[in-house]
Parts: C-alpha cells; structure tokens; sequence
C-alpha cells in the first residue's frame, strides 16, 4: 500500500476513534496477547477499560450497564478461551433483549488452516465466531480491514434495533494492528446513530381502544419490552386513563411502581392469586413487550394463569415472531413500545376524553395488598436466626432509597423479589430472566454502579451465585465502587434443593456441608471481601441487618453483608410444567430444607 495514503494509524486506534464517536464511556473485559493492539489504544482514550478477573464478569457488567443506560455496552475479549468464558454472560443478555457488541481478538490470518495457539478449529479452520452463532443476533468474521468500519457501524445498529441483543465482531489479531487509511471510517461519520422505531397508525390505534373500552374485564400484561422501549411513563398514562388493571411478567417488575394502584403484580409460577386469578377471568389481554414465557404462564397450562383461547389477546412487540408464538392472537401489532403507547395516548384522549375509571377494582387491588402484607407480617418481622428471607426482604426495602438499583441472581431473591419486594422506580430491577443466569447479580451491580454512580446499588444474591465469581470484588475494589452484595446464604443451591427434598426425598449434591447457621469449613464470605480490600459482614442476629444495610450505604464502600437465611420455598399459586416430570399425578412442589 502507498504510505503517502496511510494515516499512522492502525485498525484498533480508528476502533476506539469509533467508540468515542459513539460516546461509549466505559469497555468492559480482560487482556489476551490478541486484544492488546486495543488496550494500547484505549490506554490515550478517556473511554475506561473495565478489566476484571473472568470474562464472564465482563459479559454480566456490561449486560447490567446497557439496562441502565438503555444503549449498547462493549465487551473486549481473548480468542477461544476469553471468548467461551465470556460467552454465558452474552446468552444472558441475548435471552433478555439486551445490546451489546462483543470484539473480540482472533488468531493472525495468516495462520488459518495451522492450528495455532489456543485456536478452535476441530471442525472448519477460522471458525472461533460460530461459537456464538446460537446466541448473538449476528456474528462477523473481519476477514478485511477496510471493512471494519462499516462491519462496526452495522453491528451497533443491530444491537441496539429491532429486539435488541447481542452481537459478536470477531477480528484476527493481524488486523487490529494494521495501518489503514482514515476513508472507510470517515465515510460512516455523519451515519445516524439511532434508527427510527417503528409505531402504529391512528387506524389500529382506534380498534385497540375501542376493544378494551368495551371489554368487561380487560387486563394488561407488560414485559421487559416496556423497560427496553423507556416506556414506563407512556404506560402509566395509558392504563390510568383506561382504567387497566397491569400485570407484569418477571422482566416487567418495575414497569411501574408496585404501589400503583392498578399493579396487580408478576403473574405465573410465583404469582399472587390476585393476579393469576385476575388474568383468568380477563376478556381482553392487553398485552405489551412480553413474550408470554413458560414460567410467568405457568408452563402454559390452562386454569393457572391464562385461559387462552378464551381471553382474547391484544399483542403488541418489536418482533414479530413473539406475536401468536405461544398464544392466538386477535389483534398483533409489530411496533416500538415506546412509540406505539405515545399514539394509543393521543386517540384514547380523543376517543374518551373523560377516561374510564374502575374505582371497584382499584379498591380490590388495595384490600388484596393490606391481606397480603398482613399475612407476610409474621414472616416479615421474625426475629428467627437464621433469618426469614422475607425478613431480609423486608429489611432491605425499608433501608434503600427509592431510586436504588437492584440487581438479582437466581432463587428466593428473583422468584421472593418479583413477588414480594416493592419496585418503586422503573427500570431499578435487574434480574436475568430469560438465561437465570447464576452469578449474574454480583457482577451485573459493578456495570449498574458504573452506569448510574449516584445510586445505590445493592445485590441480592444467594451463597451459591456469589460464589460463581467473587473475584469480581478486586475489580468493585480496585474503582473504589459503593456496591453493597446481601448475601442470602441458606447453605445451599436453595431453590433446587427444595426441588429435590419434595420429590426425591434428599438433597444429594444441592445443599453444602453444615448449616446455613453453622457452615462445615466453608467459604466465609465477609473474609473473602475483605481479602480483596472490600468490607465484609457475617450477621450473627436478624435485627442487625437494618442498621448494617444502612451502615454500609452511608460509607460509600464495597461492602459484603454475609446473612444466614433458612431454605424456605417461595409461596406460590402458579404451575410448572416440571413438577409433573417428578411426580406426576401428584401435587407437589418445593419444601424447605
């Protein structure tokens, strides 16, 4: 090439040129001698390389860091084992419609076909970006460097488009560090950021109202699309001059607050009978951004959740397949959330003016509320040790601000959260749905911290899911970031222990050596966080939790509350198909342990 048309700059410093363009602020991952040439230009960049310990606390940080900045957050990581490490964190994110851009370094091209250091290639050479095929939205190979460009201008805007997700771009290391010319960037410059999302016209907007004005005993359901869209606001205008009564899947928690007076609640396998009855005896379902999964349907069996055909179905999401999967549809719409509530708004006021209130049901909702929280109220406030999770439940609401950022594992803190534990800002529940990933939750709070540092950010995450990756700490350390993790530590893989007690008789391979009162020589968390530098906690009674909660938000510093919590199932009205697979013919669910 004629270095008369060369830059001086290589393939990786015109990538974070990119990137700050994008105004991308922090990268997540950890270094590979095929990712360097990136770190070396990030290293005169003022975007922030977040290296960790695993790649798979990168993938989980940067899931939680798009959820809260509602963009695309970037992930760097090594070839073959960096990427297979990192790759449960993106099917996180994938199965929960979160964008992301993975860049992830390759062998040299010149060595396809070889079987260089730490290549995969028993089946096809080059071949390292097919590991992602089953999970990201799309996978590129950078088989040139003039393509770079326009292959990292693509890969955002699918990220971030349509139902969002993951994507991979998979660049061999040789081109990372080749100089090109500045012309193949310098034409996507004044490429728009953001495509136009799709929305719904007056027509359709009119015979969805009008449906749900004449419906007897209409109900919306609304999932994690009302989250993704920014919806919050929209929705809350529309059902309150309706009169819709809102029922959420677990991805939906948090769409509005709990308090509402029309929130009935999550629905399906941990539901309330509230709300699963609610969505019985529905007519019309208005459903919005929800994908009607297995477990918030009550593995779809009829006379739990939904009776569907039956209750007649209004669907509208961003993706098309979603519409009709799992139930028929009477009216489908393929539109922004976003988009699609701002018209519904605008023709229901020039429909019906006035509203429509159902000050019945809004008394029904609240009289359902102060039964349920009065029969919680022992459980809420029992000084036992070790503790009621509805005590730590309990404890830690009464200690957070309203605007705190909650992140999520798996077990009693997601199931015992979306039923249990008021949201009271939209979009401050992190939790991995669609993966329930375990160990999602301490990482998923180090992204939810760098994203919005003013908050409090608290984990709620069992013994089990902390112990996935507790090495995320030297990194919550190292940026001094004021995260608290609550660990409720029954000793066990908890939910799955009560699984097995109630249909098997044992908890053979779930539960830990010991109690969860009087662990047999396991690991002591307040003494691993305070080997990486953080605070560290073991409670020794229930009522020193509220003061400690409050103790480690005012100090501003990585804190690890270890509370001994006894293995008690999460109630629940709903069904899943897996307990007929145990026992059939028999009703049985979880026990406590």
């Amino acid at each position: 090439m004629d270095a008369s048309k060369l830059d001086g700059k290589t393939v990786a410093e015109h990538i974070v040129d990119f990137l700050e363009r994008r105004d991308v602020k922090h990268v997540f991952g950890l270094c590979g001698h095929t990712n360097i040439a990136v770190l070396a230009a990030l290293a005169e960049s003022p975007i922030d390389f977040v290296t960790v310990r695993h790649e798979q606390i990168a993938s989980h940080a940067a899931d939680a860091y798009a959820r809260v900045t509602g963009k695309a957050s970037v992930v760097l990581s090594h070839l073959s084992p960096g990427l297979t490490n990192c790759a449960t964190g993106v099917a996180n994110a994938a199965l929960d419609c979160i964008p992301m851009v993975v860049i992830a370094g390759d062998i040299p091209t010149h060595y396809y076909g070889k079987h260089p250091h730490q290549e995969v290639n028993l089946h096809a050479d080059a071949a390292q970006w097919e590991i992602y095929r089953p999970f990201v939205k799309r996978a590129w190979r950078v088989d040139r460097s003039d393509l770079m460009a326009e292959i990292l201008e693509k890969a955002f805007h699918l990220a971030e488009s349509g139902q969002p997700g993951p994507v991979l771009v998979n660049v061999p290391m040789d081109i990372f560090s080749e100089v090109i010319p500045s012309d193949s960037f310098d034409r996507i410059r004044d490429n728009t950021r953001a495509l136009k999302k799709p929305s719904i016209d007056d027509e359709t907007a009119r015979e969805i109202i009008e449906a749900l004005a004449q419906a007897e005993n209409p109900v919306a359901y609304v999932g994690g699309g009302i989250l993704l869209a920014q919806a919050s606001e929209e929705l809350r205008e529309f059902v309150e001059h309706m009169g819709l009564p809102v029922a959420h899947s677990l991805m939906g928690k948090g769409a509005l607050r709990d308090d509402h007076p029309l929130v009935l609640g999550m629905t399906g396998f941990w539901g309330t009978e509230l709300v699963n009855q609610s969505c019985l005896n529905a007519d019309y379902i208005f459903a919005v951004g929800t994908r009607f999964k297995e477990a918030d349907c009550s593995s779809w069996y009829p006379g739990y959740t939904f009776n569907i055909p039956g209750s007649k179905v209004i669907h509208i999401d961003i993706e098309p397949q979603e519409i009709g999967r799992n139930y028929p549809t009477e009216i489908g719409v393929v539109a922004d959330a976003k988009a699609a509530l701002l018209v519904l708004n605008r023709v229901a006021r020039e429909m019906y003016p006035e509203g429509l209130q159902r000050p019945v049901l809004e008394q029904k909702i609240a009289d359902f509320r102060t039964d349920f929280k009065a029969r919680n109220v022992e459980m809420a406030t029992s000084s036992a040790f070790p503790m009621m999770p509805e005590r730590i439940l309990a404890d830690a609401r009464k200690a957070l601000p309203e605007d705190a950022i909650i992140t999520t594992d798996v077990g009693w803190n997601k199931n015992g959260v979306g039923q249990q534990f008021d949201i009271l800002t939209p979009g401050s529940i992190l939790t991995p749905g669609g993966f329930a990933t375990m160990g999602f939750g301490p990482p998923g709070a180090i992204g939810a911290k760098l994203a919005a540092p003013d908050r409090v950010v608290l984990s709620l995450v069992g013994d089990g899911g902390f112990g996935q990756n507790p090495s995320m700490l030297a990194t919550a350390v190292e940026l001094n970031l004021g995260i608290i993790w609550l660990v409720m530590n029954n000793n066990a893989f908890g939910t799955i222990a009560g699984l097995q007690k109630a249909h098997y008789g044992l908890t053979y391979g779930t539960t830990f050596p010991g109690s969860a009162a009087a662990p047999a020589n396991g690991p002591g968390y307040a003494d691993i966080a305070k080997a990486y530098g953080a605070e560290g906690h073991r409670l020794s009674a229930a009522d020193e939790l509220l003061p400690a909660l409050e103790a480690a938000i005012a100090s501003g510093k990585p804190t690890v509350l270890d509370v001994p919590m006894i293995n008690n199932p999460t109630p629940t009205t709903g069904h899943w198909n897996i307990l007929d697979i145990y026992s059939p013919d028999r009703d049985v669910s979880h026990v406590a342990t």
